[in-house]
């Protein structure tokens, strides 16, 4: 059984991507926790309904589309952080950046508390009924919980099966796998694989089969065969998730070199003009490869000094308020980049090892310092020409600044970061530009809210209202720039502000009832019962000393609690005081006082939980994260620990320890009052390479001219606000009159990609998400009339094997088979010869299906058996157990028997040798060369053998053998038939035949 549900993300304009996937046995699978830039909780409530009965969580991409939500359902949702996750290293460790970067640059992150939940949480008090106008936030997680949060996360690789482990609340997985594969599409981006029983699932949203200068393609083809066949691992799947984003985009002719020189002859126009080339990009994930790409242009054009290039005289910039961070973890994953990467690391090494050596010129020794610059080695991510940025304050300071400047700004959807501010104070000047990197939605929004940035600028690109300015680029073609002389662009900005008065009543008032809320449903759970019944049996089973303990009465009464804790533990029912007594004060929340007049023995001694040593065979149990060194801390919290642990907030509910709540706001005190400094997360403590105040850049050398961008002191701190706050909307306007560009760095698959690969892969069903409407439809159109998507069993056209689904629609995509279970004799079992075929055992056998009962399968069994004598001693009792079953209807069941003498004759002579197995192309050209035979690739699928034989494979895995070129003098009659016999020996060995009859 396989059912899936598109919880966002599907036939809709938000990029935001959520999908359950429900497979046998009630396993439940969450794929993704994607949010758009609204923040909208109320998108989550879907989600938040099927939290108690999930399996596993797989998360695919480090993009707000596809992650974005976490940290919210970490920290607002009880029972989240006990359900496994699982993604990849590079996904763990960006996407606790970019989450950092969201919680640090909009106040919308934290979210809006639902008005209906506020007048639910005012009428449970008794009090007056909540203004439904406040826009009261939710406490957003600090750095440190978002890193504690993605600690909990499992780190995979690519191509390594995986049997995950259930949430507690879980039904058993029954062999369930996970593999993730390359997407091609960010830095550790995944296809999922899903293997469970009969169902095999490829989970593929968001990915590029196109290689790029960072990224390598997605793992879909093999590329030791020549690239024309998929990997056994993904074909065939009984069904296929993809996404139809980009189904309607044809690829851009020149591939990735005429986009990133597209890129470049955009910039020089405005670089020539001395203005400012603004570019949005996210903060994680496809800026790692316009940051690659503008900072080798930046070298190649300083390295060439007969060139006068404009961009020699532009400054370059990064800017995002966790940047710092993003790039230290790229430089720890080279390997999860593409080859050429990796390439390009060692051969700089090699080039500084080699420069290392002290050289002497003219009879003069090199010093020592001309030495270590000439050993200096740059890496792929050393940014010599890029500097950080990540301060406001700084921004503002390179805007005001004189020159061409290009600068990379969070985010792209200029909702949030500093992409938004840039555009606000640069929209006036006709010399600067914003070029557009991505696809927007509709720019139309709700009739009480103005539209997006975004989509506004994505809008005006099509119009193209007020002219185009056309470029000549490089290769002498011309490339368009929209005008948009003086349009009004209205916006619509956020600030926070504290609670006051009433505001803050009806805040203390929802945090009252989402405490009840949680109790009850910790009490119901049963998880923080079991610690409570652990510590009344530990203290039941001690001795003590005291006469009153001795009492029998009041040590059988311990054990009679003690049992009916178990009980209620078991049928998961509520506890009474009555039967708890002085253990009330551990059991139920919010009780702190205990009777203790008139009590004897137990009931008059407060409480005390002991601890439980947990062992096994080998002796005490062992916790490796105990041990971790400093550095391995880093790398799994992604903060350095070495001047402490970070303290976690208290839930609602939870008893803090002494002095536990005192020292933290000591500490925010003490850092509040502290003058001109910064407040940074915990990543930034050590190691940025980021612009800071009166420190040179450490890889972007940020000397001389770039001075004046850290002079003087930054007293700027950061917007997050510490206790109960609000938010308040307002619009702004201004006028626009720079002009609009777009280059397609998205890096995502276009209708030739999705037109190519989806035949290749020949899944039986196919599902499309991830797209809007308009995309969805075409590409299941194209699929139901091209892609030779097969019928199944049932009888059922191709054409219903594509699926559409809405958000919130199930549909039924299981595996179409018929099982039949048939059991076979005992004498057809020793008749049996195995044949081993890559691990597995393949038998043929020919047999008669005959109906037997329970009765005459063991009568038979026994009648051939060698146990004679002891039928015989039995046969008095098997008499009275065959009266007792002959009123009742006989069992049938299907045997498969031995053939008769009289059709074994006619069936041996009908039955034909059958050849199983899978035989390569690629498996077939390596054989014939290693016996000294010359193969080579010709065509799509062709392997020529000694330019005379052909051999193809069609699509259903006919080996297809033609040979030719008799008529040829330089090759005679027997070296033709030497090598056509040869091919398909080769062929036959490669094959398992297994005898007919």
């Amino acid at each position: 059984m396989f059912n899936f549900t598109p919880l966002l993300g599907a036939q809709s304009s938000s990029p935001a991507s959520q999908s359950l996937l429900e497979l046998d046995g009630g396993v439940k699978v969450l794929i993704d926790l994607g949010w758009d830039e609204d923040f909208d909780v109320s998108k989550l409530k879907a989600l938040e309904r099927h939290i108690p009965n999930l399996s596993i969580i797989l998360l695919t991409h480090a993009t707000p589309a596809h992650l974005a939500a976490f940290a919210h359902c970490c920290k607002n949702f009880p029972l989240f952080t006990q359900i496994p996750i699982y993604a990849t290293t590079p996904v763990i460790s960006l996407g606790r950046t970019l989450l950092q970067d969201i919680y640090s640059s909009t106040p919308l992150a934290s979210t809006i508390i639902p008005s209906s939940t506020l007048a639910e949480s005012s009428y449970a008090s008794g009090s007056i009924a909540a203004d439904k106008s406040l826009n009261l936030l939710l406490q957003p997680p600090t750095s440190e919980e978002i890193a504690s949060y993605f600690s909990l996360i499992h780190p995979l690789k690519y191509s390594q099966p995986h049997e995950p482990l259930p949430s507690s609340f879980s039904p058993p997985l029954n062999g369930l796998k996970i593999t993730a594969y390359n997407a091609g599409h960010t830095l550790g981006g995944t296809i999922w694989h899903i293997q469970h029983g009969m169902e095999s699932i490829v989970y593929a949203v968001h990915w590029n089969q196109v290689r790029e200068n960072v990224l390598g393609g997605a793992a879909w083809l093999d590329t030791s065969g020549g690239g024309a066949e998929v990997i056994e691992q993904l074909r065939k799947p009984t069904a296929l998730v993809c996404s139809s984003k980009g189904a309607e985009k044809n690829p851009l002719a020149g591939g990735r070199k005429k986009r990133d020189d597209l890129l470049l002859d955009m910039i020089k126009p405005v670089a020539v003009k001395g203005g400012i080339v603004l570019i949005p990009s996210d903060t994680s994930a496809r800026v790692l490869e316009l940051a690659y790409l503008l900072e080798h242009a930046w070298r190649r054009e300083h390295s060439n000094n007969n060139n006068e290039s404009p961009l020699k005289s532009t400054k370059l910039y990064l800017a995002s308020r966790n940047v710092g961070a993003t790039m230290r973890y790229a430089r720890s994953m080279l390997e999860w980049m593409d080859e050429n990467i990796v390439r390009e690391l060692e051969a700089d090494e090699n080039a500084a090892a080699s420069n290392r050596q002290p050289k002497r010129t003219e009879g003069k020794q090199n010093t020592g310092r001309e030495t270590q610059n000439a050993g200096k080695s740059e890496g792929p991510f050393d940014f010599r020409h890029l500097k950080l940025v990540e301060r406001r304050s700084q921004v503002q300071k390179i805007i005001s600044g004189k020159g061409p400047r290009v600068i990379l700004a969070s985010d792209t959807s200029l909702e949030w970061g500093f992409s938004r501010e840039i555009l606000r104070s640069i929209a006036s000047d006709p010399s600067n530009m914003v070029i557009l990197t991505d696809e927007y939605g509709n720019a139309s929004g709700d009739d009480d809210q103005p539209s997006k940035l975004g989509k506004t600028l994505w809008e005006w690109y099509h119009e193209r209202r007020d002219g185009v300015a056309l470029e000549s680029g490089s290769d002498g073609q011309n490339f368009e720039q929209v005008y948009t002389d003086g349009r009004e662009l209205t916006y619509r900005t956020s600030e926070r502000l504290a609670l006051e008065g009433k505001e803050l009543l009806s805040y203390q008032q929802y945090l009252a009832t989402q405490r009840r809320l949680q109790n009850s449903m910790a009490m119901s759970s049963g998880a923080g019962l079991e610690t409570a019944a652990d510590a009344i049996e530990d203290a039941s089973s001690t001795s003590s000393s005291s006469s009153e303990e001795s009492d029998p009465e009041r040590q059988g009464k311990a054990l009679n609690t003690s049992a009916a804790v178990a009980h209620m533990n078991r049928s998961k029912t509520g506890l009474t005081k009555n039967i708890l007594g002085i253990n009330v004060i551990l059991r139920q929340p919010g009780v702190y006082d205990y009777d203790v007049r008139g009590k004897k023995g137990r009931e008059q001694i407060f409480p005390f939980v002991s601890k439980r040593r947990r062992t096994d065979d080998f002796g005490d149990l062992i916790r490796p994260e105990e041990y971790l060194r400093a550095e391995e801390r880093d790398d799994i919290d992604g903060q350095d620990l070495r001047d402490g642990v970070p303290g976690k907030q208290a839930k609602f509910g939870q008893k803090r320890k002494w002095g536990e709540s005192g020292s933290r706001n000591e500490n925010s005190r003490k850092e509040a009052n502290v003058p001109n400094k910064r407040r940074r997360p915990a990543s930034d403590l050590k190691g940025s390479d980021t612009i800071r105040d009166g420190e040179s850049h450490v890889n972007g050398h940020l000397e001389g001219d770039d001075m004046e961008v850290t002079d003087g002191s930054d007293s700027e701190v950061e917007d997050i606000a510490i206790g109960p706050s609000k938010i308040i909307f307002s619009q702004t306007s201004i006028k626009v009159n720079l002009r609009i560009a777009y280059v397609d760095f998205s890096g995502l698959h276009d209708q030739r990609s999705l037109s190519m690969l989806i035949p290749l892969i020949q899944p039986r069903k196919l599902i499309l998400v991830g797209g809007g409407t308009a995309a969805t439809t075409a590409l299941a159109t194209e699929c139901r009339q091209k892609v030779a998507i097969s019928p199944n069993e049932s009888g059922k056209p191709a054409h219903d094997n594509v699926y559409t689904p809405t958000n919130g629609q199930t549909v039924d995509a299981s595996v179409d088979t018929n099982v039949w279970t048939v059991k076979l004799s005992t004498d057809l079992v020793r008749r049996l010869k195995w044949q081993n075929v890559r691990g597995l055992g393949i038998v043929t056998l020919t047999g008669h299906l005959t109906a037997m009962t329970v009765q005459d399968q063991e009568a038979k069994d026994s009648i051939n058996s060698k146990r004679r004598k002891l039928i015989k001693k039995d046969s008095e009792e098997s008499a009275i157990d065959k009266v007792d079953t002959a009123d009742s209807l006989p069992e049938v069941t299907p045997v498969l028997d031995v053939l008769p003498a009289s059709m074994a004759a006619a069936t041996r002579s009908i039955a034909q040798p059958l050849h199983v197995g899978d035989l390569r192309l690629a498996d077939l050209r390596k054989i014939m060369q290693s016996t000294g035979h010359n193969a080579e690739f010709r065509g799509e699928g062709t392997l020529l053998i000694d330019g005379l034989v052909a051999v193809r494979k069609s699509a259903t895995g006919k080996i297809e053998i033609e040979g030719g070129g008799l008529g040829l003098s330089d090759y005679p009659v027997r070296s033709y038939e030497g090598s056509f016999y040869t091919v398909k020996r080769k062929v036959y060995e490669g094959l398992a035949v297994i005898a007919g009859g």
